[in-house]
């Protein structure tokens, strides 16, 4: 109960500093809330047990056609910093996971993909645009918010990946 209590206080934290700036969550360092959901592979995933790594967190929808702009280059930049201490990983937030499973037969991806189909854990991103994207530090603070997609924000990705990785 009080971890429910703890997240939820962190969620609107988060959610308060993507109104200000993306800076004021660089600097504040905002803790990432800790989630657990399952994942495409059967198991559990949970969000802490990538602390030491750089991490993408990104919300998409299969019905959302910037989300299957971005997937391709999602891929790219998991592929290219893996090795390195990196992961995306993809929650989506369809009702319905098989509309997920479906898309990602069509259009497959190495790096995880979770099940959020309640949005439990969208509401403690407070994320209300398709796609959104967090990168975490390897403390798990939330650096970065991105809310939607398009051309070129892929280097904005890249950039705040390869800042972060040198920290």
């Amino acid at each position: 109960m009080k971890n429910q209590w703890v997240n939820k206080v962190k969620g609107i934290l988060v959610a308060t500093l993507m109104v200000f700036s993306v800076n004021a969550v660089a600097e504040n360092k905002v803790q990432a809330p800790d989630f657990t959901l399952k994942a495409r592979s059967g198991d559990n995933k949970r969000l802490s047990d990538y602390r030491g790594q750089v991490v993408l967190l990104n919300f998409w929808a299969s019905w959302c056609v910037p989300c299957r702009a971005e997937m391709p280059i999602l891929d790219d930049i998991h592929k290219k910093y893996e090795a390195l201490g990196f992961t995306v990983l993809g929650v989506n937030v369809d009702l319905d996971s098989n509309k997920a499973i479906k898309y990602l037969k069509d259009t497959p991806v190495d790096f995880p993909v979770l099940y959020d189909p309640k949005g439990d854990v969208s509401k403690l991103y407070s994320v209300s645009a398709m796609p959104s994207t967090a990168i975490i530090d390897r403390d798990g603070n939330v650096r970065y918010i991105h809310p939607g997609y398009k051309d070129g924000d892929g280097d904005k990705y890249r950039a705040k990946i390869k800042e972060l990785m040198r920290e």
